[in-house]
């Protein structure tokens, strides 16, 4: 008896040991991931990195039947590293929500049709817990695309844009005419033309108010760009103006510093997308205090980035709730339907920044009408869905 009380004791002791450990561990967040969370995200993003993978050899063989006359003229390692290696994480860039949808559908249509997600409802496991394991594989990509998009694409843009408009299509501006901008408030420049070929502009003016008031007004002849903020002006007349006293001074060649870049009135098209986020930002303000008008694109662009990353979120909602559910046509219905939506939202983003840049409404505005259209959709497919 005594022998069979000490074994007692002795499989007992290791049950009591064990208790405070798992209290200690449900104080991390990990405690908390079950198997079928691990499950469902492996799943996600695999069947989403996969699908860009295939996306990537389908755009590359048409981008290479398109582009083939550069291709077969520039150097290859050009080819390779100078465009391919920066374009390929554009298309991943531009294409994320596209395939986040396409990967919800297919891979929680696979699910239903093995009768998998019944299974797990049936354990218990309530449809709203059952959508945490998308949304954080929806963060995960939300998050990625983001820092793709406001970091990391731009310098490689640069690069690719390069290559276009030497072996492509030179869709770089070279020249302005008639260019008028403030340099900082109460100072207006002008010049009736500039070339960045010689970094060279010509009839050059510019002026310094007090309130209504003209203060000094320099011309010359000709000025050209050095460095940042350097200008040299060339054959200038200096005048001030002291009420009705005006002093002249002329000179034949002056070095200045003059708060502009040739960027930041030769804009060509995509300049926007060679800009960080934070140097978009910087670019519109100091834009805007100049009484530059062309910048939508850049505001266009830089609402798009944050916009997109809500997309995540909002398709993977549609998505699962679409396909959550076995139907008769099996997962290729789903699939089809997917698609649809997905280039729907794509097309629709599309129109809506036409809004913008035709004055009828903010960027931010055009950018976010397609998340609160889709939100709407979200939240009625999957109340249905939850049922």
């Amino acid at each position: 008896m005594e022998e069979l009380n000490s074994t007692s004791v002795q499989e007992i002791q290791p049950v009591q040991e064990i208790q405070p450990v798992q209290d200690s561990l449900k104080r991390y967040p990990w405690y908390y991931v079950k198997r079928f969370d691990r499950y469902i995200i492996k799943h996600f993003l695999g069947t989403f990195f996969f699908a860009i993978l295939l996306l990537f050899a389908i755009v590359v063989m048409f981008d290479i039947n398109e582009k083939l006359d550069a291709v077969l003229t520039a150097p290859i390692k050009a080819t390779v590293f100078q465009y391919f290696m920066n374009f390929l994480p554009f298309v991943l860039s531009q294409f994320s929500p596209l395939f986040t949808f396409i990967s919800v559908i297919f891979f929680t249509s696979r699910l239903a049709d093995r009768s998998e997600i019944i299974a797990m409802l049936s354990n218990g496991i309530s449809f709203h817990r059952l959508t945490l394991p998308y949304l954080f594989s929806a963060a995960v990509i939300a998050l990625g695309s983001y820092l793709l998009s406001a970091y990391i694409i731009p310098p490689a843009n640069i690069e690719r844009i390069a290559y276009t408009n030497k072996w492509v299509k030179n869709k770089e501006v070279i020249y302005g005419d008639n260019i008028q901008l403030q340099v900082k408030p109460g100072v207006m420049a002008y010049m009736s033309r500039y070339d960045n070929t010689t970094r060279s502009g010509f009839r050059f003016s510019l002026e310094e108010f007090e309130g209504n008031t003209l203060k000094s007004r320099l011309t010359a002849e000709t000025i050209k760009y050095d460095s940042v903020g350097l200008w040299t002006v060339r054959q200038y007349t200096i005048r001030s103006f002291n009420g009705l006293k005006e002093t002249m001074t002329k000179g034949t060649v002056m070095d200045t510093l003059l708060n502009i870049d040739p960027r930041d009135f030769l804009i060509s098209k995509n300049d926007e997308q060679t800009m960080t986020s934070p140097e978009l930002k910087e670019y519109i303000n100091k834009q805007k205090a100049r009484g530059v008008a062309n910048i939508k694109n850049f505001e266009i662009e830089y609402e798009r980035r944050i916009a997109m990353t809500a997309a995540a979120f909002i398709l993977t909602i549609i998505g699962l709730s679409l396909s959550s559910r076995k139907v008769r046509g099996g997962i290729g219905l789903n699939i089809g339907l997917g698609l649809l939506l997905s280039f729907s939202y794509i097309l629709f983003m599309t129109v809506t920044s036409t809004f913008a840049v035709s004055g009828y409404t903010s960027p931010r505005i055009a950018m976010w009408i397609p998340n609160f259209v889709y939100i709407i959709i979200a939240a009625v497919l999957y109340y249905k869905a939850s049922r």
